[in-house]
C-alpha cells in the first residue's frame, strides 16, 4: 500500500507540475496584457505535454571539459530530492505518517543547495559557477530564518508530526497568531525555491540562465520539474503551517492554489533585488524578528507548562 500510494502521489505531482507551468504562463500573459498559450488543445490544455515532448526530444549537448559523471547524474538527484519532500504528505490512515516528519524535512531541505552547487561546478562554466556561488550564499542566509521559524512551531506544538498541526489549528489558524512570521516564511520560501525577486542563481539578464546554462534536453527538464515541485511543496507546507491543515476539505486546496498563484503573481509584479539588499533583508530585517518570535514561543511554552 505504501508503494502504490507513493507511486500515485508522484505521478499526480508530476502532472500537477505540468499544469502549473500552463497556469503560470496564462497568468503571466494576463499580467503582461498578452495572450498566453491557447493554441494546443482547448484553451491550451495540451500545451504542457507539447512542451515536455519538445524538451525531452531535443538535442543533448556534450561538454568538452567537465566532470561528466556528476554533470549527467546530478539532475536525477535533484528531482529525487524534490520528490522526497512529498513523503511528508500527512496521510491520516493506512499509508504513512512520519512521527518525526519535521526532522526529515529539515534534513532533505538542507541537501537542496548542494544540487545547485555541484551542478554549477561540474558544468565547468564561469556563468554556472557564479550562479551556484550566489545560490549557496542566498540559501545559507535564508535557511537560517526558515529553519528558525520551523523550530518556533516545533517548540510551540511540541511535535515533529505534520498531522498534529491539524489539531492545533482546529479553532484558529496560526496565521492570526503570528502573521508577520507568515510573510517572513513566505519570503524565505521564495528565496529557497530561487523564485523572483530572489532568482539570483539563474539571473537571465546577468548570468545567461546561471547554474543550468550548460544543461539541455532532458537534464534541463529534470531541473525544471524539481524547481516547480519544490514550489508546490512549499505552498503546501505553508498552508499546513499557517492556514489549518484539514486535508479533507476543499478549502485546504483552494488555499494551496492561492499560494501557488502568489508565486506567479510576485514573479509578474516585482523586479529582481540587488544582491546586497537580499543579504541585508535576511540578516538585518528577518532574523531579529524571527529570534524575537522564538523567545515569545519559548516563553509561551514555559507558561503553558506551569499552568497545565
Amino acid at each position: 500500500m505504501f508503494f502504490f500510494s507513493m507511486t500515485f502521489l508522484f505521478i499526480f505531482i508530476l502532472i500537477g507540475v505540468a499544469f502549473f507551468t500552463l497556469f503560470e504562463r496564462s497568468v503571466l500573459g494576463y499580467i503582461q496584457f498578452r495572450s498566453g498559450p491557447n493554441k494546443v488543445g482547448f484553451i491550451g490544455f495540451f500545451q504542457p505535454f507539447s512542451d515536455a515532448l519538445k524538451l525531452f526530444s531535443s538535442e543533448f549537448y556534450f561538454l568538452v571539459f567537465g566532470n561528466y559523471f556528476i554533470y549527467y547524474f546530478i539532475p536525477v538527484v535533484g528531482l529525487s530530492v524534490s520528490l522526497l519532500f512529498w513523503f511528508l504528505y500527512p496521510f491520516f490512515f493506512n499509508f504513512i505518517s512520519f512521527v518525526y516528519g519535521m526532522l526529515f524535512f529539515l534534513c532533505v531541505s538542507g541537501v537542496g543547495v548542494y544540487i545547485i552547487m555541484v551542478s554549477g561546478w561540474s558544468s565547468n562554466s564561469i556563468y554556472s559557477m557564479l550562479g551556484c556561488l550566489r545560490s549557496v550564499a542566498q540559501s545559507i542566509s535564508y535557511e537560517v530564518c526558515f529553519f528558525l521559524i520551523v523550530l518556533c512551531f516545533i517548540i510551540f506544538t511540541e511535535s515533529f508530526s505534520l498531522v498534529d498541526y491539524y489539531f492545533f489549528q482546529f479553532y484558529t489558524w496560526f496565521f492570526f497568531l503570528c502573521f508577520p512570521l507568515f510573510y517572513i516564511f513566505f519570503s524565505c520560501c521564495l528565496a529557497e525555491t530561487m523564485r523572483s525577486p530572489f532568482d539570483f542563481s539563474e539571473g537571465e539578464s546577468e548570468l545567461v540562465s546561471g547554474f543550468n546554462v550548460e544543461y539541455s534536453s532532458f537534464s534541463f527538464s529534470l531541473f525544471f520539474l524539481s524547481e516547480y515541485s519544490n514550489m508546490m511543496f512549499m505552498s503546501f507546507f505553508c498552508v499546513i503551517f499557517f492556514f489549518g491543515s484539514d486535508l479533507m476539505s476543499f478549502l485546504f486546496f483552494f488555499k494551496f492554489i492561492f499560494l501557488v498563484f502568489c508565486f506567479i503573481w510576485i514573479r509578474g509584479s516585482f523586479p529582481r533585488y540587488r544582491y546586497d539588499s537580499l543579504m541585508y533583508l535576511s540578516w538585518s530585517s528577518f532574523l531579529p524578528v524571527v529570534l524575537n518570535y522564538m523567545i515569545y514561543f519559548i516563553s509561551l511554552s514555559v507558561l503553558m507548562f506551569f499552568i497545565f
